[in-house]
């Protein structure tokens, strides 16, 4: 094949993947307002493409769910690892805790997926996997350097992404970043202080993470 006959099929191949990412990108925050209960044709309605563009690129909702899945859990490790790249431990721990409620907070969709394995299923696990490492990093650190009270757990973590986001979605119409009130009171409350006494209840365990999530289904 030549070079002329090569190069429409090159811009096809490249509007393809334009069309793929205004899809992922429109389905994103169409899910970010509405939760995944949002249709196939919802989401081309959003993009402003016909429905036929859509199923092309996404045979199945489940598949336009594992794009979006990806690049949220990209975003999260990100954000991981840009804590951990703060020279002050507490600060990189903060740092994270405050962007990680904030995508919690304002991402409806992505919350469903990353709390419910009615959504996830397997990608829940393997975002956990991957996510696991760099955020029991940030706790260690934080821990080791004195700043952290000795009993949080990195299984906390997301748990205070979770309040975040009920916080949002209970006030989020009548005050969109009261969340960042709660998340301000529960970083102080995780400080470690002289004379202070062990929580009471533990960290929720692996197996008792994958149980609750195993419970829990979103509205919708």
């Amino acid at each position: 094949m030549t070079e002329e006959e090569c190069a429409p099929q090159r811009a096809l191949r490249r509007d393809a993947e334009r069309n793929r990412q205004r899809i992922v990108a429109a389905a994103r925050e169409l899910f970010a307002v509405r939760g995944l209960e949002a249709t196939l044709n919802d989401v081309a309605h959003h993009a402003n493409v016909g429905v036929g563009t859509v199923y092309r690129r996404f045979a199945t909702k489940d598949e336009l769910l594992e794009a979006i899945f990806e690049d949220g859990i990209d975003q999260v490790a990100c954000l991981a690892e840009t804590g951990l790249q703060h020279k002050d431990s507490w600060d990189g721990f903060v740092w994270f805790v405050e962007h990680l409620c904030e995508l919690t907070a304002t991402d409806r969709g992505l919350r469903e997926m990353v709390y419910s394995t009615a959504y996830g299923g397997y990608r829940v696990e393997c975002a956990r996997l991957r996510l696991t490492p760099s955020i029991t990093k940030l706790v260690e650190r934080a821990r080791r350097d004195g700043y952290l009270r000795p009993d949080i757990e990195p299984t906390d973590m997301p748990v205070i992404g979770m309040l975040a986001g009920t916080v949002s979605e209970w006030a989020g119409h009548v005050e969109p970043e009261l969340w960042r009130r709660y998340v301000a009171l529960i970083l102080d409350g995780m400080r470690n202080r002289e004379g202070q006494g062990r929580i009471a209840v533990d960290a929720l365990g692996e197996e008792q993470m994958d149980e609750a999530m195993r419970g829990w289904r979103p509205a919708g």
